[in-house]
This record gives structure tokens, C-alpha cells and sequence, in this order.
């Protein structure tokens, strides 16, 4: 039946999508498959950097063979002139007789002006084919065109009783191996991880993605007020290696900012709130600069001004088997909560162990 081949195509067309996950920004990671009754001529996604386009690189595989063939895409065709022509103007160019897509793109220079420019070319459009899947997927990209912001990802791991460090500091580690792997490919469909400056400081982490064999490496983010870092850690010897980009404040002194900009940082200036930098100003400025998908991995106070201002989209808690007590460090600073109804709640999507700790995966929707 039509309808079970279009979901199952669709389905492909999504998995294809989640490949350019971290890799596209500013682009949306779509998935596009060209095929014939049950029979697939050609597939694509997004590549590396945004071009080219899912259904560019499709067309390209199934050549000649897509005239008169139905093509399924994750996201409709866009329909404006960038650094390549229009998606929607290559399906008609190919010949193809039907386009499926999961969701509109609700991108104004576009927004149902695929769709339309197909039709006008006498070619059946079939929309909103799995669109829940395709909008979870497109979470990040549909977060920067309808709120200006980029999604965030807050990743925790803690004790079962939710602390994430010793009263003296010492943190590594409370998971295991396997959930750090997890924590590297969650990095990896990240366009960017965030940290505060305590974390920074304390970790002198690299924040990139290790293990997997991957060749593309998410930026890093660093929200440092006064870019009070080490100047000689592992994040200014590799500056010109990876990207960082520090989101500092008006204050910040001058001889810090000419360090880490002769180091290769990229520096951002951002507004402050008395409690220190304004998380919605951070995400604001991110989502100006192309980013989609930030993974925040901490510390405490800079979770807990993200919780504050209702910014954390998902929540991925991992929770390790051991208790570290009320000397502890919280996973979470103060919300400065009195009313248990004022506590900001989340919807439970999935859980999975990963070795000995348990990941639980939540989401404000």
C-alpha cells in the first residue's frame, strides 16, 4: 500500500537525516531517498558543512533513473537561491512524478513554497508524512528559526544522590567507560559543547569527541564572565585545532581578551544579569552565529541558570551506583525554589544502562 511505503521510506529518509547530526549547522540534516515502487535508485543527506543538499547528492546517485520516480525527503526542498540553486528546482529539473515530506520548512524563505513550486510543476505532493519523528529530529533547527535560540541538550552525571563531585572536587570519574563513550557520541551530534567557567577551570578538559574515529569535531563554548581560565590548558594549547568560542561579559579585562584572541579563540561579548551572564542573551547569540544543537555539560551554577530561565530542552541524566552525601557537590546550583509547583518538570523519553550506570533521557516538550 502507498501509505506503509511512504512511511517506510520516510523512516529511511529520517535515519539518513540523523547522519549529518553536528556536521550541517547552519543547514537542517536532511535525508532524502529516490526510489521506485519498492525499489530505492538513490539516497542522500546532508553533507559535512551543509552542501551539498540531501537531495542533490539522491539525484546524483539515481541519474536518469529518477525521471518518473517518487522522492522522499525529510524536510520540504527549499525553494530560495543560496550558494546552490533550489532543491525544489533540481526535483523538477530530474523528472520526478511525486515528492513525500515529512515536515514543512517553516524557514520564511521557504515555508511551504517548495511544496508549492513542485505542484506548480505538476508533481503530487504528499506532506506530513511521520512529521512528530521528522520535528523531533529537526528539534534543533526548527528551536533557531522559531525562537531564535539554539536547542540545548543539559547532560548530568551524578551519584544517586546527585552529586557530580567529592567535597574536595575530585569528579573523574563517577561513571563508567561505556557511559563516557555515550556521553562522546552525544557530543558528536552536537553542533557545539558548552561549559561554564568553573568546569573550566577545575577539569581543564578538551571537550572534544574521542574514540569514535569521527573526523569533524563540535565547537566548544566556554561562558567565562571574565574569562578567568587557565591560559595555559588544554583548551588554549588546541584553540587553533578545534574551535572555541568564550562567551565573556563587558567587564572582561582587556589583557585576557588579547590572550585568548592570540591563542584563536573566538571571544563573544554578552549581557550580564546581577547573578552573571544572561543565559537567554548566550543562546541568542549562538543562535545568530548558525548554531543548532548545543550540549551543555555543566557545571552546577551554569545548569542551574539554564533550568532558571527555562532554556534546557532535553535532559540526559546519567546516574552512576555510589553516594558521595550532602558534602557532595550538586549537579545543580540553587533555584532559589519555595513552592514545589514552581519546580520546572520534564517528560521521562527513555531509559538505557550503559555498563553499570543508567541513562535517562528527559524532555520539557
Amino acid at each position: 500500500m502507498t501509505g506503509d511505503r511512504d512511511r517506510r521510506f520516510i523512516s529511511l529518509a529520517l535515519g539518513l537525516a540523523r547522519r549529518g547530526l553536528g556536521r550541517v549547522w547552519p543547514n537542517p540534516a536532511v535525508g532524502c531517498v529516490i526510489a521506485s515502487e519498492d525499489r530505492v535508485l538513490g539516497r542522500g543527506w546532508t553533507q559535512p558543512g551543509g552542501r551539498p543538499h540531501a537531495e542533490t547528492v539522491a539525484l546524483a546517485q539515481a541519474g536518469a533513473a529518477a525521471r518518473g520516480a517518487t522522492a522522499y525527503v525529510s524536510l520540504e526542498p527549499c525553494a530560495h537561491h543560496g550558494r546552490t540553486p533550489p532543491c525544489a528546482e533540481a526535483l523538477i529539473a530530474a523528472g520526478v512524478a511525486r515528492v513525500v515530506t515529512a515536515l514543512e520548512d517553516p524557514d520564511p524563505r521557504v515555508a511551504g513554497r517548495g511544496h508549492a513550486m513542485l505542484r506548480s510543476a505538476g508533481i503530487k505532493v504528499t506532506a506530513g508524512v511521520m512529521a512528530a519523528e521528522a520535528a523531533a529530529l529537526q528539534k534543533g533547527f526548527l528551536s533557531r528559526i522559531r525562537l531564535g535560540r539554539p536547542m540545548v541538550t543539559l547532560k548530568l552525571a551524578t551519584s544517586l544522590d546527585g552529586r557530580i563531585a567529592t567535597a574536595s572536587g575530585e569528579s573523574q570519574w563517577i561513571t563508567g567507560p561505556e557511559a563516557r563513550a555515550k556521553v562522546h557520541a552525544m557530543r558528536a551530534a552536537h553542533d557545539a559543547v558548552l561549559v561554564g567557567a568553573g568546569t573550566a577551570r577545575a577539569d581543564d578538559p578538551t571537550l572534544t569527541v574521542r574514540g569514535l574515529g569521527v573526523t569533524h569535531q563540535p565547537v566548544r563554548i566556554v561562558a567565562a564572565r571574565s574569562l578567568d581560565l587557565v591560559a595555559d590548558g588544554n583548551l588554549a594549547r588546541t584553540a587553533r585545532e578545534v574551535p572555541l568560542w568564550l562567551v565573556h561579559g563587558p567587564a572582561a579585562p582587556k589583557a585576557r581578551r588579547a590572550h585568548w584572541e592570540a591563542a584563536g579563540a573566538r571571544l563573544i561579548e554578552c549581557a550580564e544579569t546581577p547573578d552573571g551572564l544572561d543565559p537567554a542573551a548566550i543562546l541568542a547569540t549562538l543562535g545568530q552565529a548558525g548554531l543548532t544543537r548545543v550540549f551543555c555539560e555543566g557545571g552546577g551554577q551554569l545548569a542551574a541558570a539554564l533550568i532558571k530561565a527555562d532554556l534546557v530542552d532535553e535532559l540526559a541524566l546519567f546516574s552512576a551506583g555510589l553516594a558521595l552525601g550532602a558534602g557532595g557537590r550538586p549537579a545543580v546550583g540553587a533555584l532559589g525554589l519555595t513552592r514545589l509547583a514552581a519546580a520546572p518538570r520534564l517528560r521521562l523519553v527513555s531509559t538505557s544502562t550503559h555498563g553499570p550506570d543508567l541513562l535517562s533521557l528527559w524532555s520539557r516538550d
